[in-house]
Parts: C-alpha cells; structure tokens; sequence
C-alpha cells in the first residue's frame, strides 16, 4: 500500500518504497511504502509491536534495512556514506517519546539546545545564544528556562526542549515517534497545538508515529495504518 502525495501539488520530500526490516528471519516491517510531501503531516498509527518505531529508526537511518528504498529529498538514504549522510541530517530530524531521556541531565537547556549549531559548525554564523532564546520563545518557552536543568522542568517543558533542539538546524522534517505518550494527559493536548502550529508557521513535514489515534487524527492531514508490519486499509 502506498499513499500519494496530497494534492500532487507540493514536491515529494520523503519516500519509503518496500521497506523490509528484519530481526533475524521474522520481518518486523515488511514490504511498507509511502510517501511524505514536503509541508505535508502524515501520521503512522498501529498497536505496540506493529513495526512503527522500526520504520521510524529505518527513516532515519539510525538502523539499515534488510530490504527497500528510502529516499530523502530524492536521495537514497539506504547505502548513503557516513559523511554524506551527516550533511543531509539537519534538513530531517528526531522527536522521540520520552523527554527526560532525550536530554542529559547534567547540562542546561540552552547548552543542549546549541549542541546542533555547535556539531554542525552553525553557532558562530547564527550568534548561538540568540538563536537559543529564538527558538525557546517558538516552543512556548521563556529564555529563562535554558538555564534550568532538565529535572527543573515538567515533563511538557522537556518535549518542548527536544522539539526546540530539533529545530535548530531549521530542518524541513520532523519524524515524531510517540511524542506525547509519555505525558500526562494535561499536558499532551499543548504539544499537539505546538506542533501544529509549528508546521504552520514553518512549513514543517510530519511523520508523525503514534498508537494515538486521536492524537494523529488531530495533527495530520492524512494517517496510515499499521498492523504486523504492513500497512492495511
């Protein structure tokens, strides 16, 4: 199964063509095709086990496939050299489920934040300490937050956090694994309103990845189904 590009209109900026993923003999993704058009939010959504986070981590080229082709921006990610890779990896980048454990907890906010522009070699270009506050106050997020530690912080704050350091290298996507699962319910409802007005205002692609079918139906303009690894109707 395969969804098309919304309206033929905006340029395909990622595609995932019979993508097979296997631990040892079982394929745990297996066969899966679909496409995300730039500025366009598609959600992927299935019970725990279906295969979801593999395709994710296949996306991102954080484990290789047995099988298939991912392109991004046209470019086949699959068989791409270390080196060729890193110079590709701002333009799409990672929100996982769990906040807390996607910072450290022995730096403050505004250093991790940096981190990208400092490892890419941006920060002096971009004047890194304004850029931090610029992209705390796009989150919801005063500047007085980055000098906090991430155990300072709610649960909602940190999201906001790792959404904020995804977006220092102005990517053009976001894959979203879980993203709001791990918080409580207060607080899931702002991060879904964050996201989507963050794809609003910056033109954004989604994958968003999510056993949420709620939470999906509310962000994306169009949502795939997972089960066993394939998607169904």
């Amino acid at each position: 199964m395969s969804g098309g590009v919304t309206g033929g209109l905006n340029r395909s900026l990622l595609e995932v063509r019979d993508l097979v993923v296997r631990y040892g003999e079982r394929p745990v993704v297996d066969g899966v095709s679909f496409e995300v058009a730039a500025g366009e939010s598609v959600g992927l959504v299935g019970p725990s086990g279906c295969g979801k986070s593999t395709t994710a981590g296949a996306v991102l080229r954080l484990l290789r496939p047995h099988s298939g082709s991912v392109r991004f921006d046209g470019v086949e990610l699959t068989a791409l050299r270390e080196r060729d890779l890193r110079r590709l990896r701002p333009r799409f980048q990672p929100v996982f489920q769990d906040p807390y454990g996607s910072l450290s907890p022995r730096r403050r906010v505004r250093e991790q934040i940096a981190e990208p522009l400092r490892v890419h070699g941006r920060r002096s270009a971009e004047d890194g300490q304004d850029r931090v506050d610029e992209l705390l106050g796009l989150v919801g997020l005063d500047p007085a937050h980055g000098r906090r530690f991430p155990h300072e912080l709610s649960g909602g704050q940190c999201q906001r956090v790792v959404i904020a350091r995804a977006l220092a290298l102005r990517p053009e996507l976001l894959v979203l694994d879980e993203p709001t699962s791990a918080l409580d319910p207060s607080l899931r409802a702002g991060i879904l309103n964050l996201l989507m007005d963050l794809q609003d205002r910056l033109g954004l692609g989604f994958l968003f990845i999510s056993h949420d079918h709620a939470a999906v139906r509310h962000v994306c303009e169009r949502v795939l189904r997972m089960r066993d690894g394939r998607l169904v109707p």
